[in-house]
């Protein structure tokens, strides 16, 4: 019987063992999960579903926020809100704030005070959370114990999934010794069993989950009336109070919005998670008629098959509320696809032509056979993500114009090295070895991803890169390993990634960074510029120093290799003292030609608790002629968070002597008002993944200006880094930024190519 069905084809058995061996491997390994979490918003999103009404958001927003002004409110102002909705018939009230310390004694009171009127209608909530930045331990956050009497208790603990994104909430958690039902399982009254977490309904429209004003309630000026029989949620909305999370469908929206759809998921019934069991075998079922497929219905195969998976798993999820992985399933399904078209296309082709015939481009054949003998070299694979939205749009022809229309683009930056068809959707390319793979790469994003124009109508590039370093002998190795790297940039959401075995040979090759030491004595270690253009003054009053290791073997070894090795073996110290007297003695340099030009440098968090290394800083800012003013330290708020007190001190001391102190990567952290309050700063440094699209996506757009906007107010300049194109430079200039650094304002340069960059800057000022 099974004979028959695989037409006695030894690359059937072959094909369906290494479909069911995919699917075992992804459901036992992490990378099942990871696959799962990135389809959970295509699942949640093919049936969008609005909020019932029976729970109603009350917002601390920035309205309430701008009214009171003073933070931490007094608790009158939720003494008053309770009052409110008590009266108006509101069914629950559940606090997503923390009233674990006190605040002003009348306000204390009066909060007690009403949560006593209110007769046990009010949950406060109780939480987990780090003895400090150096214990693991957990202290259990209560309400005070003024409070704790009058009010239930329920829990606000949130565990996003190891990407960062919330899916799942718990039913409850325990906090001292006492199981607690989580908000959501107070407000749906569900039961269940505690730290064991349920799915959310992400086809929830959080814009549908009613809300109202805080500072509204409590003057009486909003609708009480549709709180009447509601469970009523209070919690903080507003940008500059934080609290809030990544979710896959929605971004990243209030924590008190996420505890809603929560509650709305358990209002609905109580979801629960499926194995894998029952979509595997469905889908080995599926993998027989595949196997046997041969030709145009292969697609037809595969694809039918996967609707047939997906619709059961999607009427599982939706309708019976159990949540089963699919990525397993669909991946053998995919493989066994990839795996039949790869033995029809063998069958029908004996030999591969050195030429692409659809582009005339040189395909990967000639990659090979043209650069063997090279001793050393960066290839660079990028895939273009939507070749077949193109295919199926444009046709053929039109689709292998975009495909030159891109390698032509990539020849620039080849500088002299031929653009190669290696597959489909893949080109491949070699780097020059005497510039930096991050500059370029990164300098090409904006370049590739242009539309292109073909049969008179713009199309949109999406594409990914993948880079492998290595022996030339060794080619076909590194062409697979890049584009496996490509298809790890896709998967991650990056422009660009590095090879998996070329960031390990790397790493044993360097031999625990003892070649590092040799770089800093040669001069292997380089530093480049970034400018930072000033938008009111209309020119480049600053850079930030980058550091380069030019290594004689390899060329350019990336930072994201080499500094978290340096920081691992405790090199981390005198590479950053030697950027800082490279820096100065450049800085000296261009002062003297243009002006009082300041310079960024970036201090690891774990450098500021260092004394010795404090104490090398202040000796060299005494021992130049360049005053400490002309320096700009960058750090992350990670480094005042690990040791505080060390930090603050080090920091104060910095900006005593002159320097100017910045907050890297602003956004990407735990950032809160009291970093920005306690740390002594002069600058804010907006993260890139804010910035890039903050011109064209709403949410990023809010969160920019709101920024900006808190750190004038708080004294502070504003750099936004990432910048790309002209129409997001546009929107910073709007929204007040005071310096932009970014790809469209300029690439890292060299020193020399910097100081041609200023006197081009002078003679066009003059």
């Amino acid at each position: 019987m099974l004979t028959a069905i695989f037409d006695r084809r030894p690359s059937s058995w072959l094909i369906l063992g290494t479909a069911i061996v995919v699917g075992v491997l992804l459901a036992i390994l992490p990378l099942g999960a990871v696959l799962d979490r990135t389809l959970s918003v295509a699942r949640f999103g093919i049936v969008p579903r609005a909020a019932s009404g029976k729970v109603v958001v009350v917002e601390m927003d920035a309205q309430s926020a701008a009214t009171i002004q003073r933070w931490p409110w007094s608790r009158a102002h939720y003494a008053a809100v309770v009052d409110a909705l008590r009266r108006a018939g509101a069914a629950a009230i559940v606090f997503d704030v923390d009233f674990s310390s006190a605040s002003d004694a009348k306000g204390d009171t009066a909060f007690a005070a009403a949560l006593a009127r209110a007769d046990g209608m009010v949950a406060l909530p109780t939480f987990g959370q780090s003895a400090d930045a150096t214990d693991q331990r957990t202290i259990d956050a209560l309400p005070l114990a003024m409070f704790r009497s009058q009010a239930a208790l329920a829990s606000v603990s949130i565990q996003p999934d190891p990407d960062g994104q919330v899916r799942s909430m718990p039913f409850g958690t325990m906090t001292d010794g006492v199981p607690r039902p989580s908000l959501s399982s107070y407000i749906a009254q569900r039961s269940g069993v505690v730290d064991v977490g349920f799915p959310i309904d992400m086809s929830i429209d959080p814009s549908t989950i009613p809300r109202l004003s805080f500072i509204d309630v409590r003057d009486g000026k909003a609708d009480l009336a549709r709180v009447r029989g509601r469970s009523v949620l209070i919690g903080a909305t507003a940008v500059e109070m934080g609290d809030r999370y990544a979710t896959p469908s929605w971004g990243v929206i209030p924590g008190v919005v996420v505890q809603a759809m929560a509650a709305e998921t358990l209002l609905r019934g109580i979801p629960r998670y499926g194995s894998g069991t029952m979509p595997f075998l469905l889908a080995l079922l599926t993998l027989l008629g595949i196997v046997r497929t041969r030709g145009t219905g292969l697609f037809v195969a595969v694809v039918g098959a996967g609707i047939v998976v997906t619709g059961v798993v999607l009427f599982a999820q939706h309708v019976v509320l159990v949540t089963y992985p699919l990525a397993a399933a669909l991946s053998m399904i995919a493989v066994a696809g990839l795996a039949c078209a790869g033995r029809d296309v063998a069958g029908r082709f004996r030999a591969q032509r050195m030429i692409d015939e659809t582009t005339g481009l040189p395909n990967g054949l000639s990659l090979v056979a043209e650069h063997r003998g090279d001793a050393m070299c960066t290839l660079v694979v990028l895939q273009l993500v939507n070749y077949d939205s193109l295919v199926a749009i444009l046709g053929s022809r039109p689709s292998a114009d975009v495909v030159v229309r891109v390698a032509d683009r990539l020849a620039l930056v080849a500088s002299g090295h031929r653009v190669y068809r290696s597959a489909d959707r893949q080109l491949a390319f070699l780097l020059p070895r005497d510039e930096p793979v991050e500059d370029t790469l990164d300098g090409l994003r904006a370049v590739v991803l242009q539309a292109v124009e073909v049969v008179g109508r713009k199309v949109d590039v999406a594409a990914v890169l993948g880079v492998a370093v290595g022996a030339a002998a060794t080619i076909e190795r590194l062409l697979a390993d890049a584009a496996l790297a490509a298809e790890d940039a896709l998967q991650g959401g990056r422009f660009w990634r590095r090879s998996l075995a070329d960031d390990g040979d790397l790493e044993r090759t360097i031999s625990l960074m003892g070649e590092l030491d040799v770089g800093l004595a040669d001069g292997g270690i380089e530093v480049f510029y970034q400018p930072k253009y000033d938008v009111r003054a209309g020119r480049i009053t600053s850079t930030e120093a980058l550091v380069r290791w030019r290594h004689p073997q390899r060329g350019f070894i990336g930072p994201d290799l080499f500094i978290p090795l340096a920081e691992k073996t405790n090199r981390i110290a005198p590479l950053t003292l030697h950027v800082l007297r490279t820096v100065l003695r450049d800085a000296s340099a261009w002062r003297r030609q243009h002006g009082p030009i300041t310079a960024a440098v970036n201090i690891s968090a774990n450098l500021l608790s260092d004394a010795a290394f404090n104490a090398a800083v202040e000796r060299i800012l005494h021992e130049t002629d360049v005053p400490a003013t002309a320096l700009v330290f960058e750090v992350t708020e990670s480094a005042a968070m690990s040791d505080p007190t060390s930090a603050i001190a080090a920091l104060e001391r910095y900006r005593d002597l002159g320097v100017a102190l910045s907050m890297d990567d602003y956004g990407t952290g735990q950032s809160t008002l009291t970093y920005l309050r306690q740390l002594p700063l002069t600058e804010l440094k907006i993260d890139r993944s804010f910035v890039q699209h903050a011109h064209s996506n709403h949410a990023d757009g809010v969160l920019v200006r709101s920024t900006i906007a808190l750190a004038h107010d708080l004294g502070l300049k504003v750099v936004a880094e990432g910048v790309e194109d002209q129409a997001c430079l546009d929107f910073l200039e709007r929204c007040g930024c005071d310096l932009i650094q970014g790809y469209f304002i300029s690439r890292p340069l060299p020193l020399d190519r910097l100081l041609e960059r200023l006197s081009e800057q002078s003679r066009d000022a003059a």
